[in-house]
């Protein structure tokens, strides 16, 4: 996914017509540095507190710049936090399918995609604080409302052979679902989470795959 279709989806630094019609590329790659400093700013943050106690102040403050110059870029602290969630969700999606990339079994491929999303979620300090119970875990309601974690999670669930879109979309929330709850209330270990995912979350996304077992 380039930094074009990044930008389109969160509505961080949009080219402008008036900037196309100018060729004022630059101006709209300057904007594009800007907000990723800001966001990256905003990760070290949420990596020593949670995600829900950080304030547009503080994130400022991180970033070297003014309130007034982190609101040109982020119209309020949702805008930023939307546009956070969804750069991660980027990566962590490339990062998943690229350790599973040799699990061809498409039920070992849902998985194993799925107890990976979770390590590489928890194995971060700023997304682990997302959902800290401490505080309002903000990273589940994110999740249940983001369009891009929507596409992701259902692109992930047609590569494991799904492809009716009814079919497709009504089987991606029941796995966003899963993972929030499982982030929220982890199981005991890696084996337990396993256990539950083979017995609950196998038997819906890929019914017919678990009655030729």
């Amino acid at each position: 996914m380039g930094r074009w279709q990044l930008r389109a989806s969160t509505g961080v630094g949009a080219f402008h017509g008036d900037e196309l019609m100018a060729g004022d590329w630059l101006a709209a790659r300057r904007t594009e540095v800007a907000a990723d400093r800001i966001l990256d700013a905003a990760g070290e943050l949420f990596a020593t507190k949670e995600a829900a106690a950080v304030g547009m102040h503080e994130i400022a403050s991180a970033a070297g710049c003014s309130r007034a110059t982190l609101y040109r870029y982020f119209e309020n602290r949702d805008a930023l936090y939307t546009a956070y969630v969804h750069r991660e969700s980027y990566r962590l999606y490339r990062e998943m399918t690229d350790q599973i990339m040799s699990v061809l079994d498409p039920r070992e491929r849902l998985i194993e995609g799925m107890l990976s999303s979770l390590r590489n979620v928890r194995e971060s300090p700023a997304l682990a604080s997302w959902f800290a119970t401490t505080q309002r875990p903000i990273g589940a309601a994110m999740a249940e409302q983001s369009q891009v974690i929507k596409a992701l999670t259902e692109a992930f669930v047609i590569s494991l052979g799904s492809d009716a879109p009814d079919v497709v979309e009504h089987r991606a929330r029941w796995l966003v679902r899963v993972m929030m709850s499982l982030l929220v209330f982890p199981g005991h270990d890696d084996a337990d989470e396993r256990r539950m995912l083979e017995e609950f979350v196998v038997p819906i996304v890929l019914p017919s795959r678990q009655a030729t077992q």
